[in-house]
């Protein structure tokens, strides 16, 4: 059931900051603002969140958290209820009142399986705390508890969170839309032992007790609450950035992530100053299910990204973007991820290009190109065309199915396409006045539309017009003169690619001072026509299977098994089953599936691996394997 943001003017100003309105409806009395969003059960127009002060209890023998969430609201006029969204959560009891607390009838509506269910409390319109006592569930979808033997060291449990996108209902009772902001405070109790951290202002070691305060003074969007638990240390990179890691891989992390500065410096010369106070990364377990999560103050990632040479931390970079492109203008709704994302890897290139260099960052985004395409062809053969398109329709459905290369390479050529058209200097002013504009608000798919029109093509007099505008985002697949990135140090890795196959052995081939993008491109430019006996010398001569980078390795994984090499057969088993991050994942387990007894293999595998995986990757995974029906035959 969607909601409507209906901004009056009697609390306009409370709202404003929650949500950017893509349309006016004027009558006698005030003008009504509107936004849906599918995915929440929420009625700001009528009581919504603007702040959340959280008391919360970390159990690891139960595995449950044990809360208790107080929050500040601001009503209409004819306010009769708060409108909540959870999932699998455990309601003790529901009050009113800060101070004086009184019991408040509440009800709790039925359970969808992707939306959960509306917690409705009875308020009147003077009401202005209610608090939530509850208790997460075994089913909290985002919620990893890892055992010691899931961490690095070995040691102690550990606990993360992933909210995004619609996950932090599953561990708050919350108004779980990316339209609607609130800050927030948290006391939470932990075992002694360990450090807890959130996306607020954080500790940088642990106390006695076992007891942290947080405080978020920032209004943010409910996915990006994040908790992470764990025996965990702290290295400083400069005076505003730094990292977290357990104690055996925070040398490692501290040396991976020297650069921190320098990239929330080179960021801020691009696109203005960084808002959030501190930038920290934490390295989590391997079950992290993304690259990373861009929780302000707080980047979670995953340790494959550790290559020892600094060489992946482009995605640091794209995190770091986030703090302006998501976490400053926020996708009103899921509708419109691309703006997050689209914008999010242009900007991570941007940064890598002042860095680095512009035959750098071409490497990276040919390589996003090429994963586009594939991603645009498969859906198409699929009959999910739709899908190819930038502004989506996911009612009904999980907002993850929009996580996809088109939210982010297609968003990001379409920008590439402003960019090229508009010439550089009159886009980055469009988007620095973009980013100060709307600080701190939503933005859907048709205000950005009004915004890019009135800033960047009318002003600058550019050509460009509605209907090509429309087509890059109403439309499926790319326009053909969508701009294609040309990396000439890709060029030479194929001129190698074609000598090899030739017959020259790999000893001879130029591959020096290669960076992991190019190692990347040739792995994944080895033809169908390749034998046996090319992918020995290949591995022998440049150790594929041994590798510890992570991108690498899963390219090789994937031909590997295309191409039956067996001595790698291994190897694949121990990485499906150590290594969470879905974007492996998936194409590991796609390529198994399309092997000769492949399913009965990956199924196999999966049964050892999924009780490391995160339930974003196991929802996919899930499904792509069939392993709840393949569960239920066998039972």
């Amino acid at each position: 059931m969607p909601i409507r943001l209906i901004f009056f003017a009697s609390f306009l100003a409370v709202l404003a900051a929650a949500c950017q309105p893509p349309k006016e409806e004027t009558n006698n009395r005030e003008t009504v603002m509107i936004i849906e969003d599918p995915h929440s059960y929420a009625k700001p127009e009528e009581s919504v969140i603007t702040h959340l002060d959280w008391h919360a209890e970390v159990n690891f023998d139960s595995t449950y958290i044990t809360g208790k969430a107080s929050l500040s609201i601001e009503n209409s006029e004819n306010a009769t209820q708060l409108v909540l969204d959870i999932k699998d959560l455990d309601i003790r009891k529901v009050t009113i009142g800060k101070e004086d607390e009184k019991e408040a009838e509440y009800t709790i509506g039925d359970r969808d399986s992707i939306m959960g269910s509306p917690l409705e409390v009875k308020i009147t319109p003077d009401t202005r705390t209610v608090n939530v006592y509850y208790t997460t569930s075994k089913n909290a979808e985002a919620l990893q508890w890892l055992s010691p033997a899931q961490t690095s060291d070995k040691k102690f449990p550990f606990l993360f969170t992933q909210s995004e996108a619609i996950l932090a209902r599953t561990w708050i009772p919350i108004q779980d839309s990316p339209g609607i902001r609130f800050s927030y405070t948290a006391d939470v109790k932990v075992p002694a032992n360990l450090l807890a951290l959130m996306s607020a202002r954080n500790p940088q070691e642990k106390n006695e007790k076992g007891e942290y305060h947080f405080k978020m003074e920032t209004p943010i969007p409910a996915y990006l609450l994040a908790l992470a638990v764990g025996d965990l240390e702290f290295a400083a990179i400069s005076d505003r950035t730094g990292v977290y890691a357990e104690p055996s891989v925070i040398d490692t992390a501290e040396y991976e992530f020297a650069e921190l500065e320098e990239m929330v410096s080179a960021a801020e010369d691009l696109y203005g100053e960084y808002q959030w106070g501190r930038y920290d990364l934490l390295v989590l377990p391997s079950s992290f299910p993304f690259g990373g999560m861009e929780n302000p103050r707080l980047t979670f990632a995953t340790p494959t990204i550790l290559a020892g040479d600094r060489s992946l931390t482009s995605l640091v970079a794209h995190e770091l973007a986030h703090s302006w492109s998501g976490n400053l203008v926020t996708n009103a709704t899921w509708n419109d991820f691309w703006l997050n994302e689209g914008f999010t890897v242009y900007f991570e290139h941007r940064i890598m290009e002042k860095l680095y260099g512009r035959d750098y960052s071409e490497m990276l985004a040919s390589i996003a190109a090429e994963d586009l395409q594939s991603e645009i062809s498969s859906m198409t053969s699929e009959g999910h065309e739709n899908d190819t398109k930038l502004k989506l329709d996911l009612k009904g459905r999980n907002p993850d199915d929009g996580v996809s290369s088109i939210a982010y390479d297609k968003g990001y050529l379409f920008l590439r396409y402003l960019e090229e058209h508009a010439g550089r200097e009159k886009f980055d002013a469009f988007i620095k006045g973009y980013f100060s504009r709307n600080a701190f608000k939503g933005m859907t798919t048709d205000e950005f539309i009004e915004q890019l029109d009135e800033h960047l093509l009318t002003e600058g007099r550019i050509n460009i017009g509605k209907v090509k505008i429309d087509e890059w985002i109403f439309e499926p697949g790319l326009p053909n003169d969508a701009p294609m990135p040309k990396s000439d140090r890709f060029a030479h890795v194929d001129s190698q690619v074609k000598k090899f196959m030739d017959g020259i052995p790999p000893a001879k081939l130029d591959t020096a001072k290669w960076s992991s993008h190019e190692w990347l491109h040739f792995v994944r430019s080895i033809p169908d026509t390749v034998n046996m006996e090319q992918l020995e010398e290949l591995d022998s001569a440049f150790g594929f299977t041994s590798t510890g980078n992570s991108e690498v390795l899963a390219a090789w994984l994937v031909q590997s098994i295309k191409h039956n090499y067996k001595a790698a057969s291994d190897r694949t088993e121990e990485f499906l089953i150590h290594t969470g991050r879905r974007k492996f994942l998936e194409p590991i387990y796609a390529a198994m599936m399309k092997q000769k007894n492949g399913r009965a293999r990956a199924l196999e595998i999966y049964e050892k691996a999924r009780p490391n995986y995160h339930f974003v990757s196991t929802n996919t995974i899930d499904k792509m394997l069939g392993w709840k029906i393949e569960t239920t035959l066998n039972q």
